[in-house]
């Protein structure tokens, strides 16, 4: 082999190494530049309804309270007598007068009580009549000395025998009328008929239970509270309360404050009245709050509070990110926000009025993250919050 031809061979040699190393250069350069691309954070766009200012407002302090409605006024209707029931003319739903006649029983049996009652008694009478007129024979016959004394204060002793005779005598009769009477159920309230326990037919005892009567002018929440909640507790606190089934929350006021705690669980019975209404039936579920006290104070949303950290904080927008600040919290309750009142949370320290925070409704974002305000009506003006939130910034 020639010179020549070993020298091509060498720079042919050369030239590859040199095409592999550049290739190789290129491909480590490509993936140096790919990660610091990807890596590049994008700022989060925001809705309005994400933000809220933190801003001085009346603080409504309320007391959360839940619990079932009942009827102030409700019976149960028993049987006084045991008999076969013949007649009920109520059911569930049907409207009953206070007197009404709702049940009949068998009265057979009573009717004749009643009777023999009234013989006994007639009886009885009949021999007080005879033990009478016996003892004024011997008074008489006494004054002539025809009898003894002895004999004379033995009639006065049959005579009141006699008369104690036909007094439990016509107890009995009164008794006996009187259980003929229990045969006739009449409602003791007016109301509605709520439960129908019984059907003709049936042979009921003493007390058993044929139907039940609520009346529902006056229903009650019963709220259990623990015993830390009830010193802010008075009678007389209004309240508003949202029931299952009704669209629109309904006023109420604490009428009563059980002076005992319930066995097992400690709690507080609360009693709260409602303003009648054609739709509140006993038994329905109601929650809502009391209110305990008004006040000025500095407020932001309390979804806007967050407890993921040892202290709590909010996030507030500034310089485009989201920065944690560490708050110190008051009392709760309900305050106003766009017009519409939510519950809230007063700050007394960490925040100031007119800064931006995120409410919950952003998720769990972290301090740092990159955000971008919402702007007003699509023209590139930042929004009222975006304006507040920019401006509080400035001042820092």
């Amino acid at each position: 082999m020639s010179s020549r031809t070993r020298w091509l061979i060498a720079v042919l040699a050369l030239a590859a190494v040199l095409a592999v190393a550049i290739g190789l250069a290129l491909q480590r350069k490509a993936a140096a530049s790919a990660p610091a691309a990807a890596a590049t954070p994008q700022p989060i766009e925001l809705a309005p309804t994400d933000l809220a200012v933190a801003r001085r407002a009346e603080l409504l302090a309320t007391l959360p309270v839940s619990g079932g409605l009942r009827a102030v006024n409700s019976a149960v209707v028993r049987a006084k007598v045991a008999a076969e029931l013949r007649e009920l003319t109520v059911r569930e739903g049907d409207r009953v007068e206070r007197g009404q006649v709702i049940a009949r029983l068998d009265d057979t049996e009573f009717q004749l009580r009643v009777r023999q009652a009234e013989d006994q008694a007639a009886a009885a009478s009949s021999q007080l009549e005879i033990a009478e007129r016996t003892l004024a024979n011997n008074k008489a016959l006494v004054d002539q000395g025809f009898i003894s004394r002895n004999a004379l204060e033995t009639s006065i002793s049959s005579a009141a025998g006699a008369r104690a005779s036909l007094q439990a005598a016509r107890a009995a009769a009164d008794l006996a009328r009187r259980s003929a009477g229990d045969t006739v159920v009449r409602a003791p309230l007016s109301g509605l008929v709520s439960q129908r326990l019984a059907q003709p037919g049936e042979r009921v005892g003493v007390d058993a239970r044929l139907v039940e009567i609520v009346d529902l002018s006056r229903i009650e929440l019963e709220a259990a509270l623990a015993p830390e909640q009830v010193t802010t507790l008075r009678v007389g606190q209004a309240a508003r309360l949202t029931v299952d089934g009704m669209a629109e929350p309904m006023a109420a006021k604490v009428v009563r404050i059980n002076p005992s705690t319930q066995a097992g669980t400690r709690a507080v019975m609360a009693y709260l009245a409602l303003e009648p209404h054609p739709g509140l039936r006993q038994g329905l579920f109601a929650r809502g709050s009391i209110e305990i006290a008004r006040s000025q104070a500095l407020v932001v949303p309390v979804t806007a509070v967050r407890y993921d950290q040892p202290l709590p904080y909010v996030l507030q927008a500034e310089g485009g990110k989201a920065v944690a600040r560490n708050v110190t919290l008051g009392a709760q309750g309900d305050a106003g926000f766009d017009g519409a009142a939510e519950p809230a949370v007063e700050i007394t320290a960490g925040l100031s009025e007119g800064q931006t925070v995120l409410r919950g409704s952003v998720g769990n974002m972290r301090p740092g993250t990159l955000i971008r305000l919402p702007v007003a009506g699509g023209k590139g003006a930042a929004s009222p919050v975006a304006t507040a939130a920019s401006g509080a910034a400035g001042t820092r």
